[in-house]
């Protein structure tokens, strides 16, 4: 790479970048214009190649994300390129229920108008996102881009570690960010195991058009196989995360259209009036995966390399970019106070951060799904009255409201829509 820096963090050794990331997806691009930001120069090692992220075709594909989210959007300088396609959250709905029988008299109900700060969240198109991030990346005079380019090794050492790519180059950094998925090679070559196991269940996910408006209300309707989300999208649109059982994801998948709504309305009801398909198919085989550590020896893992849980409340993004919030501020503390900002000490503080707070979402996420994905009476009878009994207790309800949000914790600064 031309003009190697030295390296603040270890006078007379030069690195490349103070940050390698590998791994240039959501998490990755939002991390690098972050550190960027924080005064870190950074280089994205992405095996995709460049232009091909967030093609122009709708697909149906979104994020449900939380109001703090949408602020380290800003905070990174991409929100403003995807607000106008945003939908704001403003009612969750959740209830119980059988394909064509309905929900259950019992439903909990989430309103933004509890809450002060705004909406609860923002329904984003993948393809928005991607294509914002990616002309951030490319413009920002602190980010290095290396599209269509992969790490094939990395190695770590006292002044800093360095990653070989495909093609021979040799590039070093203080720290390397492993964003690199739930199949992480970040994290497998820096010797960090995993733990998880597969729910039995794919995700079919899909857009629908609808004849009435959906008001930004979301859905969350829980059936014996899995949960249906119905997550409204600008207009009259609606984004689907359908759960069912692995065979039965597969033979609904193998039909044609005609007979995948055939499947999906009883299951859907007819509350947003008649339905069509909008856009393409999509599965998703879920299982639950969580790092046994975040870091290693020069490397922190960030988003599902760390750790992938079930969607059941479309919090994996989010816990992302929490991440992606809270070791920035770590880092750029760090390099504020003068220390060497891959030392294990400075990235254990990351790790502290975050490791409970993951390990308590994804406890809680896998929880629920093992609670509400059965037909047994007695656990449908006590959830029904559970859903019923928070929905009349305003103190509780309020609470879940703001976590929703992302407002519960100790918040990175990002999160708070201040700059680190």
């Amino acid at each position: 790479m031309d003009n190697p820096r030295h390296g603040r963090d270890n006078p007379g050794m030069a690195h490349d970048s103070d940050i390698l990331i590998a791994g240039g997806a959501l998490n990755g691009s939002a991390l690098a214009l972050a550190l960027a930001g924080a005064g870190l120069s950074v280089t994205v090692i992405d095996p995709v190649p460049p232009h091909a992220q967030g093609a122009d075709g709708f697909d149906g594909r979104g994020y449900a994300l939380a109001l703090t989210s949408q602020r380290l959007l800003r905070a990174v300088g991409v929100w403003e390129a995807v607000a106008e396609h945003a939908q704001p959250l403003l009612e969750i709905r959740v209830s119980d229920g059988r394909a064509g029988q309905g929900a259950s008299p019992f439903v909990l109900e989430f309103d933004h108008a509890e809450m002060e700060e705004g909406p609860m969240g923002y329904m984003v198109e993948d393809r928005f996102l991607r294509r914002a991030f990616s002309a951030a990346l490319e413009t920002h005079p602190a980010v290095t881009l290396l599209g269509g380019a992969r790490v094939v090794a990395q190695a770590a050492g006292p002044g800093g570690i360095s990653v070989t790519l495909e093609d021979g180059r040799v590039l070093s950094g203080a720290v390397l960010a492993g964003c690199d998925g739930r199949g992480s090679q970040v994290a497998r070559r820096a010797g960090i195991r995993r733990s998880g196991w597969d729910y039995g269940q794919t995700a079919l996910v899909c857009a629908i058009a609808h004849e009435r408006p959906h008001n930004g209300v979301a859905h969350q309707f829980f059936m014996p196989p899995g949960p249906l989300a119905i997550l409204p999208l600008p207009g009259r649109q609606s984004s689907i995360v359908w759960t069912e059982s692995h065979a039965e994801a597969a033979r609904i998948n193998a039909l044609d259209d005609a007979g995948y709504l055939a499947e999906l309305r009883p299951r859907f009801g007819d509350f947003l009036g008649d339905i069509a398909l909008a856009g393409e198919r999509f599965t998703y085989p879920l299982n639950l995966t969580l790092a046994d550590s975040f870091v290693a020896e020069r490397v922190a893992l960030v988003g599902d390399a760390a750790h992938g849980m079930h969607p059941i409340a479309g919090q994996g993004l989010n816990a992302g970019l929490k991440d992606v919030a809270a070791l920035t501020e770590v880092l750029a503390l760090a390099r504020r106070r003068g220390e060497d900002i891959g030392r294990r000490e400075v990235l254990e503080r990351y790790q502290r951060w975050r490791r409970f707070d993951v390990a308590t979402l994804v406890a809680a996420t896998d929880a629920v799904n093992r609670l509400f994905s059965n037909d047994i009476p007695l656990l449908r009878l006590g959830r029904d009255l559970g859903l019923g009994l928070i929905n009349a207790l305003p103190g509780l309800r309020r609470g879940l409201i703001r976590e929703a949000a992302g407002l519960t914790g100790e918040l990175p600064k990002l999160l708070r829509g201040r700059p680190v």
